[in-house]
């Protein structure tokens, strides 16, 4: 089973940027559509962004404008751009197959937006 480590997070002010990483133990971004999902404290894991094997992206409409999801194939590594963040992008940030969720997942990475 691949194994997916998250890294990046960190506590930022509102308006600022971070960049986020998924590195996956095993070559996966040619077979599966990949996404970043974020959860909240109280609240639900959603899905935020995703790119699929062609490299065509989607975005979740609270993030659509701000954040840009990438990948590197030849380094089995995926990147979430996340520009003018705000309070309410504050979550634990995980990555894994962008459709449901099929793979395991790995321990995120906190996102905290303060000032």
């Amino acid at each position: 089973q691949v194994q997916l480590v998250e890294s990046g997070g960190g506590l930022v002010q509102p308006g600022e940027s971070l960049r986020l990483s998924c590195a996956a133990s095993r070559s996966i971004f040619r077979v599966y559509t990949m996404g970043w999902y974020r959860q909240a404290p109280g609240k639900q894991r959603e899905l935020v962004a995703a790119i699929t094997r062609t490299g065509i992206t989607n975005y979740a409409d609270s993030v659509k404008g701000r954040f840009a999801i990438a990948r590197d194939d030849a380094k089995n590594t995926l990147y979430l751009q996340m520009n003018s963040l705000k309070p309410e992008d504050t979550a634990v940030y995980y990555c894994n197959e962008g459709t449901k969720a099929l793979l395991n997942w790995g321990q995120g990475t906190q996102v905290t937006v303060s000032s």
